[in-house]
């Protein structure tokens, strides 16, 4: 890994869950990580409910675009987190992966966005604790 590692979070639409966790990475971490995320069949626009959930904290992810996972950016990640991509997320010896296990926010409100985001919260805290000790 290098001075300053790199997260890439993958989702199917990279509109919800994925957008949600680098939101949260951002915010924790700062500059310390270089931040990415990804989808294997990405959405139009992100979830509003995951805006909406996230603007509730604080964090601004409006400015943020679904993007389609690409074979380069999983293979330049340090750490690459899996969110229900399934067999789309490409392997890559030697990388560190976690799979978390989230519920999906599509077609969801904000009341239902809420628990999954704290949750999410709760893993990159962890995650910070890990990449960037006495940072989270």
């Amino acid at each position: 890994m290098s001075d300053k590692p790199s997260v890439l979070f993958v989702c199917v639409h990279n509109a919800g869950r994925s957008q949600m966790a680098a939101g949260w990475l951002r915010h924790l971490a700062g500059d310390a990580v270089e931040v990415r995320s990804a989808g294997s069949a990405p959405a139009e626009t992100v979830n509003p409910a995951a805006v909406e959930a996230m603007r509730e904290v604080g964090i601004d992810i409006t400015d943020q675009t679904p993007k389609l996972l690409e074979y380069e950016t999983a293979e330049s990640s340090d750490v690459i987190v899996t969110m229900g991509c399934g067999d789309a997320c490409p392997v890559f010896p030697g990388k560190r992966y976690e799979d978390w296990k989230l519920e999906d926010p599509a077609g969801k409100g904000v009341e239902a966005v809420r628990p999954i985001r704290d949750d999410i919260r709760d893993r990159v805290q962890q995650l910070v604790r890990e990449l960037v000790p006495g940072r989270a």
